[in-house]
């Protein structure tokens, strides 16, 4: 998909978060891990609500990374009951407000419970047109693309003997949530200023935001902050400032 210089203006039509920083919140606390997990669903839907109310159009959060099987196992245990749970209980609201839910990664590995779920609230809400939700779970950037890759060769192995076929379209129109356009602006919550294999296609021209907050304790107000951020930034997309400028869009 195409992508617009811009510079001020109206929200980021994407917006992608890695919310990180439950642990950290928790330990801090004297609390269980698991109870920062639980704690931070609160903060996604304060910033489901918001981004909505901001006209952010798409909005991805990275929920469970394939590298977080790592983790012990309790944690992970913990992980997939909210998971479970979370799918259940919000689905219903986010119908009424008009929310896609859509749900990105390798399914496979979860229980067969949580794969009805996934399916039972994409379709409760298939019909939301305020902003599309993505719940990246038991997803990385990388095996994004591989599977975008072998996907493309599923669907015609002639291509391996054709290489120039392959294009940014068509790897773009393979990958997990092909539904999205480009990101627009990413956050990563708890401080760090990485992106740990996160949509890493998708975010080629993103602009990164680090906010020192936890996620637990990120709010609508944090999230304003970034947009405010990102309202100040010049997209160049690999022009000078004078050419956004004589394009129309510096100003």
């Amino acid at each position: 998909m195409s992508q617009t210089n811009q510079k001020g203006g109206g929200a980021p039509c994407h917006v992608a978060i890695i919310m990180d920083g439950n642990g950290r919140w928790a330990q801090r606390r004297f609390l269980p891990r698991a109870e920062g997990h639980r704690r931070g669903v609160r903060s996604v839907r304060r910033v489901i609500e918001a981004a909505a109310q901001s006209g952010v159009r798409y909005l991805s959060l990275f929920a469970f990374s394939s590298e977080n099987w790592k983790r012990p196992a309790d944690e992970v245990n913990a992980l997939m009951g909210l998971f479970a749970t979370a799918l259940k209980k919000e689905a219903q609201a986010m119908r009424e407000n008009g929310v896609k839910l859509r749900v990105a990664g390798d399914l496979s590995a979860f229980s067969k419970d949580i794969q009805e779920s996934v399916k039972e609230s994409e379709a409760m809400t298939a019909h939301g047109e305020t902003m599309t939700l993505t719940i990246c779970a038991n997803y990385g950037g990388r095996w994004d693309i591989v599977e975008a890759f072998r996907n493309i060769l599923r669907k015609d192995p002639s291509i391996a003997q054709e290489p120039e076929r392959v294009t940014e379209a068509l790897v773009d129109a393979n990958l997990a949530f092909d539904w999205a356009p480009p990101v627009d602006l990413m956050i990563r919550t708890g401080g760090e200023q990485r992106i740990s294999n996160f949509i890493l296609w998708q975010a080629a021209y993103a602009e990164l935001y680090a906010s020192p907050r936890l996620w637990p304790d990120f709010d609508e107000n944090d999230l304003k902050e970034a947009l405010d951020w990102y309202a100040g930034r010049e997209r160049r997309f690999g022009m000078t400032g004078e050419q956004i400028k004589a394009l129309g869009h510096g100003e």
